[in-house]
Protein backbone atom coordinates (compact mmCIF):
# COMPACT_ATOMS: atom_id res chain seq x y z
CA UNK A 1 0.00 0.00 0.00
CA UNK A 2 2.69 2.44 0.76
CA UNK A 3 3.96 1.95 -2.64
CA UNK A 4 0.69 2.69 -4.63
CA UNK A 5 0.54 5.90 -2.39
CA UNK A 6 4.37 6.64 -3.38
CA UNK A 7 3.33 5.98 -6.68
CA UNK A 8 0.34 8.59 -6.18
CA UNK A 9 1.86 11.41 -4.23
CA UNK A 10 4.46 11.18 -7.37
CA UNK A 11 1.51 11.57 -10.12
CA UNK A 12 0.31 14.69 -8.12
CA UNK A 13 3.21 16.14 -6.79
CA UNK A 14 4.54 15.98 -10.29
CA UNK A 15 1.98 18.44 -12.17
CA UNK A 16 2.22 22.09 -11.59
CA UNK A 17 -0.74 24.47 -10.56
CA UNK A 18 -4.21 23.36 -11.04
CA UNK A 19 -5.23 25.40 -13.98
CA UNK A 20 -8.95 24.98 -13.76
CA UNK A 21 -11.28 22.10 -12.44
CA UNK A 22 -13.60 20.26 -14.66
CA UNK A 23 -17.54 21.36 -14.12
CA UNK A 24 -19.02 18.94 -11.95
CA UNK A 25 -20.84 17.16 -14.41
CA UNK A 26 -17.51 15.65 -16.93
CA UNK A 27 -15.64 14.60 -13.85
CA UNK A 28 -15.82 10.83 -13.63
CA UNK A 29 -16.72 9.65 -10.29
CA UNK A 30 -13.73 8.01 -8.25
CA UNK A 31 -13.73 4.73 -7.59
CA UNK A 32 -14.75 4.45 -4.58
CA UNK A 33 -14.57 0.62 -4.21
CA UNK A 34 -10.98 0.94 -4.56
CA UNK A 35 -10.48 3.33 -1.52
CA UNK A 36 -12.55 1.11 0.96
CA UNK A 37 -10.15 -0.29 3.32
CA UNK A 38 -7.24 1.10 1.54
CA UNK A 39 -6.19 3.91 3.05
CA UNK A 40 -9.13 5.78 4.66
CA UNK A 41 -9.30 9.61 4.60
CA UNK A 42 -5.65 9.93 3.29
CA UNK A 43 -6.10 7.37 0.16
CA UNK A 44 -9.73 9.87 -0.34
CA UNK A 45 -7.38 13.08 0.01
CA UNK A 46 -5.01 11.13 -2.40
CA UNK A 47 -7.90 10.44 -4.85
CA UNK A 48 -9.31 14.32 -5.07
CA UNK A 49 -5.72 15.11 -5.56
CA UNK A 50 -5.76 13.03 -8.59
CA UNK A 51 -8.73 14.15 -9.83
CA UNK A 52 -8.12 17.78 -9.69
CA UNK A 53 -4.93 16.94 -11.87
CA UNK A 54 -6.60 15.22 -14.44
CA UNK A 55 -9.12 17.98 -14.18
CA UNK A 56 -6.27 20.52 -14.53
CA UNK A 57 -4.03 18.40 -17.20
CA UNK A 58 -7.68 17.51 -19.67
CA UNK A 59 -8.04 21.18 -21.28
CA UNK A 60 -10.34 20.03 -23.50
CA UNK A 61 -12.98 19.45 -21.03
CA UNK A 62 -13.95 15.65 -22.47
CA UNK A 63 -12.55 13.46 -19.71
CA UNK A 64 -10.15 12.17 -22.03
CA UNK A 65 -6.36 12.61 -21.38
CA UNK A 66 -4.18 12.45 -24.39
CA UNK A 67 -0.23 12.09 -24.60
CA UNK A 68 0.75 15.78 -24.93
CA UNK A 69 -2.16 16.80 -22.09
CA UNK A 70 -0.60 14.18 -19.97
CA UNK A 71 3.11 15.45 -20.94
CA UNK A 72 1.75 19.24 -19.74
CA UNK A 73 0.16 18.45 -17.19
CA UNK A 74 0.39 14.72 -15.66
CA UNK A 75 4.47 13.77 -16.30
CA UNK A 76 3.89 10.62 -14.86
CA UNK A 77 1.56 9.89 -16.29
CA UNK A 78 2.63 10.48 -19.66
CA UNK A 79 5.66 8.29 -19.12
CA UNK A 80 3.69 5.53 -18.57
CA UNK A 81 0.86 6.53 -21.39
CA UNK A 82 1.51 3.65 -23.33
CA UNK A 83 0.67 1.18 -20.37
CA UNK A 84 -2.31 3.14 -19.57
CA UNK A 85 -4.23 2.81 -22.54
CA UNK A 86 -4.70 -0.62 -23.06
CA UNK A 87 -7.03 -0.15 -26.05
CA UNK A 88 -4.28 1.92 -27.79
CA UNK A 89 -7.32 4.33 -28.44
CA UNK A 90 -4.52 7.47 -28.04
CA UNK A 91 -6.27 9.06 -24.90
CA UNK A 92 -6.73 7.69 -21.15
CA UNK A 93 -9.58 8.04 -18.76
CA UNK A 94 -9.27 8.77 -14.92
CA UNK A 95 -10.16 5.54 -13.92
CA UNK A 96 -7.66 4.02 -16.20
CA UNK A 97 -5.18 5.76 -14.31
CA UNK A 98 -6.59 4.26 -11.24
CA UNK A 99 -6.44 0.94 -12.69
CA UNK A 100 -3.01 1.06 -13.54
CA UNK A 101 -1.91 2.73 -10.31
CA UNK A 102 -4.09 -0.15 -8.31
CA UNK A 103 -2.34 -2.84 -10.48
CA UNK A 104 1.11 -1.18 -9.69
CA UNK A 105 0.00 -0.87 -6.31
CA UNK A 106 -0.27 -5.05 -6.15
CA UNK A 107 3.37 -5.48 -7.63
Amino acid sequence: MKKWIAMLALCVASTGALAQELPAQTMPAPNTQSMQGAGGARMQYAMQQLQERFGAANTTHDGKLTKQQAAGGMPRVAQHFDEIDTQKVGYVTLPQIEQFLMTQRRQ
